[in-house]
């Protein structure tokens, strides 16, 4: 087992709230018009205008609100870390895709969203975490788990 220090996992918290909130807030507004957003139904016309490839707008727009909304949630306390992070990750980079086709300039949001999704995705949630709990880490990296051989 690789030891990781303590404060590490206090910065991989703090990535994970910074993430959490950020997405729960864009996704509230996506999902269901929280914070003065568009809803579902607005957010689909604007991604039909768009004139994505593969699936129809509607899908997209559900995907998108989905990851983002729920994947917030799932993060704040890390779980199912990796799998929402992920998500978020191919979320973002349809939406930088969306603004550049849209001519819109200013990715910079999109971009650092990306990066600190992918760092959960790379490194996980920390133990900090119910995925730490789900899969047995401990807490201080030099205890052990109950019921674990010694």
């Amino acid at each position: 087992m690789v030891k990781v220090p303590f404060s590490a996992s206090i910065a991989l918290l703090l990535v994970r709230i910074v993430l959490a909130v950020t997405f729960i807030y864009h996704g509230g507004q996506k999902l269901f018009g929280w914070f003065g957003g568009p809803g579902m139904k607005g957010f689909e016309t604007f991604l039909a205008s768009m004139h994505l490839p593969i699936l129809p707008s509607v899908t997209w727009a559900f995907i998108a609100a989905i990851a983002e909304c729920i994947g917030g949630f799932a993060l704040l306390p890390g779980f199912l870390s990796r799998f929402w992070a992920c998500g978020l990750v191919i979320d973002m980079l349809v939406a930088i895709y969306v603004r550049r086709h849209a001519d819109v300039t200013g990715t910079e949001l999109e971009q650092a969203l990306l990066v600190l999704a992918a760092v959960v995705v790379l490194s996980g949630p920390g133990i900090i975490s119910i995925d730490a709990l789900l899969f047995r880490r401990p807490l201080w990296p030099n205890s052990r788990h109950v019921g674990t051989p010694a």
